[in-house]
């Protein structure tokens, strides 16, 4: 295989927002980065990956004032959540940190200090947005009105993402606060910008350059068309973040402290293990520096960014690599049908790897969605991982085993065969290179299709029934080893764990760099399963679990207090369609092998008649036993049509409020209510 002097390479993925749970959604990202890393380093190659959690911002603050913690206590929380789920799905970062640290207050004022010096920071008075009720100047993804551009409605107040357009808050048609739903006024406050038209020259360079993949490049030339605006880079207290230095009651926005987390992440690492900073950041280095983002934040990498870093003087990424937006049975992903997973709900259910090799099968160069088919998922890793590749080697080790002590032929039958399948290695990795992951994996299941139509020729069982053929049935399934062990190495970065066990048996690293010529004489261990295929009814139990989670959460959030989103608003007329009542609690009970959910029974008839009888599973556990419920009152939506569950058919909802866990309240009606009174 062609020989290649080893590359020196720091690897990013976006930062995830410190404000609620890995989905399916962000591991599309992290498994793209961490099979192209992992890929690198199995070339030979010394390639570094960081990321962090994006810790700053009101909504955390808000969320964290919500369930009545620290701003801090709540970053941690998620942070250790993130990390778990993320090693959960096999993500190999080397440094995991969080931008609300020491390392990147010493950045983002190092950064600032320098866009100051070098007069690329304007200061004026603004007229901002202000929720009049919550009585704080709103952050612009706390604003949603109609884009003043294309007028889609339902768009946030720093960029549509329908058109693309960034503009001001108050530009948006009709806002309204997502916090109360109350308009916003008006009110001046003094801002800090940055002079992002100053660089305007150096921009269009860097978008006609190679950097970015063409379409994100076409994408950003909008921005420089239409003429580049200045950013506004403060937020006005209260705000969760980093003060900003000599200017009381200023903070920087998340968006300039967000990507600066790269920097302090491995500026952290660094610190921890004497690694060279300056070989990475500084300009004129024959490092690389990578970016994988989603195409939804493609302005703040590749305009806001490469200018910041430039004014500062350090150097700009290597590349930006966006990808898509992930979506389930090809629709936008739905907590109502379930196939908005989280990453632990996943986790209960299937194995990590059935994902990454799902995901690899479909990732392409381009910024085009990715679907997630739950019926082809299924079908396309039983097939290609157990019916194709594990195949190969659980037919070959138990003639090796049995008959010849594990120990592989001292001469290799095919060993052009062998090579060819090295030979195609260069190939396969020019491929990953080029994040074509779908092509590499078709190129190695080709392989894999190969390799058992080899086998299926030499029919090593029927060989293994006759007498004189021992030799065969050994060179046989030693070449089939061989073939295994080649297809394993390709697939290492996608399957590590498989990779892991398939070394355990092979008694081998499996590194592309090893791949010179076939094994001979080698002695391998005994043969343990690699991989079992997915049931259906793991999919389906996921699927149900996601609905069930989604209904322990609707009822933490009804009567909370907490406006819905205009996206999400009613009118009267639809808000008089439902029919509340008094209902009593006549039997509780818990639901087997579910973890939240309480099964009620619910009587709307005054004199407790059976025929007025519900039932209603509702996502109370953590707030209540069983034995507690007997006998109270509450309110129920009893015009909800039935909905069948995991665990049965639930024929309403209960009311409650709290924040969730164990403080989750049901609705008590006052004294002289009855079963079946309406609610008005």
């Amino acid at each position: 295989m062609t020989a290649k002097s080893p590359r020196k390479m720091l690897v990013t993925s976006a930062l995830p927002y410190a404000n609620g749970s890995l989905h399916l959604g962000h591991l599309l990202e992290q498994v793209q980065t961490d099979i192209w890393v992992r890929f690198q380093k199995s070339r030979g190659h010394h390639c570094l990956y960081v990321c962090a959690d994006d810790a700053h911002g009101t909504a955390i603050m808000l969320t964290a004032e919500k369930l009545g913690i620290s701003a801090e206590q709540q970053i941690e929380n998620i942070k250790e959540e993130h990390e778990r789920d993320s090693a959960g799905f096999l993500i190999g970062f080397d440094n995991f940190h969080t931008t609300h640290s020491e390392e990147n207050r010493f950045w983002c004022e190092t950064v600032y200090q320098c866009l100051k010096d070098n007069d690329h920071i304007a200061l004026r008075t603004i007229t901002q947005a202000f929720d009049p009720e919550k009585q704080l100047f709103l952050s612009d993804r706390f604003i949603k009105g109609i884009c003043p551009r294309c007028k889609t409605a339902d768009q946030y107040g720093d960029n549509c993402e329908a058109c693309g357009a960034t503009y001001s808050p108050m530009e948006l048609l009709n806002p309204v606060s997502a916090i109360s739903g109350a308009k916003p006024i008006e009110k001046e406050s003094k801002h800090f910008f940055f002079k992002l038209p100053e660089f305007e020259a150096m921009l269009k360079q860097w978008l006609a350059s190679d950097t970015l993949q063409s379409q994100v490049a076409n994408k950003l030339k909008e921005w420089t068309e239409v003429g580049l605006q200045e950013w506004d880079i403060s937020r006005d207290a209260p705000y969760f973040g980093f003060e900003i230095p000599g200017e009381p009651d200023k903070f920087f926005y998340v968006w300039l402290d967000a990507p600066i987390g790269y920097i302090a992440s491995f500026q952290n690492y660094c610190d921890r293990t004497g690694h060279d900073f300056d070989a990475y950041w500084q300009l004129g280095t024959d490092t690389e520096l990578y970016h994988f983002i989603g195409k939804d934040i493609i302005n703040f990498h590749g305009l806001f960014w490469p200018a910041m870093l430039q004014s500062s003087g350090l150097r700009t990424p290597t590349a930006l690599y966006a990808h898509g937006f992930l979506t389930v049975n090809g629709t936008k992903m739905s907590k109502s049908r379930g196939t908005f997973i989280k990453a632990s709900t996943y986790l209960k259910h299937l194995d990590a790897e059935y994902l990454r090799y799902y995901f690899a099968a479909k990732l392409s160069a381009s910024i085009d969605d990715i679907d997630l088919n739950l019926e082809d998922f299924v079908q396309r890793v039983n097939s290609d991982v157990v019916g194709k590749v594990v195949n190969i080697a659980s037919r070959c080790a138990g003639f090796l085993r049995k008959q010849f002590d594990n120990r592989l032929s001292d001469h290799c039958s095919e060993e052009d065969l062998v090579k060819s399948f090295i030979a195609k290695g260069d190939a396969i990795a020019d491929l990953y290179e080029q994040r074509e992951f779908n092509k590499a994996i078709r190129e190695i299941i080709a392989l894999a299709d190969q390799a058992n139509q080899y086998i299926d020729e030499k029919k090593p069982w029927s060989l293994a029934k006759k007498s004189g053929t021992e030799e065969q049935v050994h060179e046989v399934c030693s070449v089939g080893i061989n073939l295994f062990r080649v297809l394993m190495t390709y697939l290492k970065p996608v399957l590590p764990a498989m990779a892991d066990k398939s070394e355990a048996f092979l008694n081998c690293s499996l590194n592309w760099t090893d791949l010179k010529a076939p094994l001979s004489g080698h002695l391998l261990s005994t043969f343990e399963p690699l991989i079992t295929r997915i049931d259906v009814k793991q999919v389906e139990a996921m699927i149900e679990d996601s609905k069930e989670s989604q209904a322990a959460e609707a009822s933490t959030t009804v009567a909370t207090g907490k406006t819905k989103a205009p996206s999400e608003a009613i009118n009267f007329d639809d808000f008089a369609k439902i029919d509340l009542r008094i209902a009593e609690i006549v039997a509780a009970e818990h639901v087997e092998g579910a973890d939240k959910l309480l099964r009620l029974t619910l009587s709307l008839s005054e004199d407790g008649e059976p025929s007025g009888n519900r039932q209603v599973l509702a996502g109370i556990k953590s707030a209540y036993q069983p034995d507690e419920l007997v006998g109270k009152l509450t309110v129920m939506v009893a015009n909800l049509a039935p909905r069948k569950m995991r665990f049965g058919v639930s024929e309403g909802m209960v009311l409650a409020a709290g924040p969730g866990e164990k403080e989750l309240f049901l609705l008590e009606p006052h004294t002289g209510a009855k079963p079946g009174m309406q609610v008005k």
